[in-house]
């Protein structure tokens, strides 16, 4: 049932739609009741083909009573169910209301699973196949639309199955970052870099921290550049620095593509990468299982 601003836009809504049914019965009716007064009745005046004629006759009678109901029983399912504005109809159903009540239910039959494992660390839980299978569904219902249903990630979200991990992998991280989320900003440097020659000097000394192809004289310049800007956060190595979350420039990892062009978009305007906070979606077996269940997904993790 939607929110409305004000009274007056649940009474136009309202009014409108209940004149609107009262007005197509009253034109039905009045459509259906008038008849020819001719032998062979009115016709609308068009002819085709010398002799054959349009006539205006009303609608057969049950097709007119098929048309009653559909109007009768339009309106006495607003009386019982939500569609009048913000009414809520006499048996108070609602959809969240639904939602909700097979929420409650598949939490009663389903938590007790869940809840099983919250008494074994997360490495216990990972080793555990039946664990797995049942954090493995729960990654494709919340995890699989951004990261993909084999966790690869694609452009602007992470690849779980590296050994890239900016906010880090140990088992009570990956369980933060998933239960209050996390916000990753590259700000936006182009201003302090300088002009957009500046920038694509800067642009292809980072291409060469990770070995790609190059403009090595234009590497040389922007290396001033990086270390007197850059290295604050990505380190004088470029390899990051992790009490800041900084990429690491030296891996070959792109979540964003890493060519010059996407490079110099990235140094200009900045990037900003959410992963939202799943709280409200999972209670704590659901958030331990599928903890569980992305710390699997890096075998590195467990070495």
């Amino acid at each position: 049932m939607s929110d409305f601003t004000n009274e007056f836009w649940s009474l136009y809504i309202a009014v409108i739609t209940v004149v609107s049914m009262i007005a197509c019965g009253v034109l039905l009716y009045t459509f259906s009741s008038t008849r020819g007064t001719g032998a062979e009745g009115e016709t609308t005046g068009h002819t085709w083909d010398g002799d054959l004629s349009e006539s205006n006759n009303p609608l057969p009678r049950w097709w007119m009573w098929m048309f009653f109901i559909t109007i009768l029983f339009g309106l006495v399912y607003l009386v019982l169910y939500p569609g009048l504005g913000s009414y809520g109809g006499l048996f108070g159903w609602s959809s969240k209301g639904q939602y909700d009540a097979e929420q409650q239910q598949a939490l009663q039959q389903y938590k007790p699973v869940f809840d099983n494992y919250l008494s074994q660390d997360i490495q216990t839980v990972a080793a555990n196949p039946e664990a797995l299978a049942i954090g493995g569904r729960l990654f494709q219902t919340y995890c699989a639309q951004c990261h993909q249903s084999d966790a690869r990630g694609g452009k602007g979200f992470p690849n779980l199955g590296d050994d890239i991990w900016i906010w880090g992998g140990e088992p009570e991280t990956i369980k933060t970052s998933i239960r209050d989320g996390r916000t990753g900003v590259m700000p936006p440097m182009g201003a302090v870099v300088g002009g957009p020659e500046d920038i694509k000097d800067t642009a292809n000394y980072v291409r060469s921290l990770s070995g790609l192809e190059h403009d090595a004289a234009r590497a040389e310049k922007g290396k001033v550049k990086f270390m007197a800007i850059c290295a604050a956060c990505h380190g004088v190595d470029g390899k990051g620095k992790r009490e800041v979350h900084s990429a690491n420039l030296t891996d070959e990892n792109w979540e964003y593509g890493g060519t010059e062009a996407i490079i110099i978009q990235t140094i200009t305007k900045g990037r900003t990468s959410v992963m939202p906070s799943h709280k409200h979606l999972l209670d704590d077996g659901k958030l331990h299982l599928l903890s569980a269940y992305v710390y699997s997904l890096s075998p590195h993790l467990q070495k």
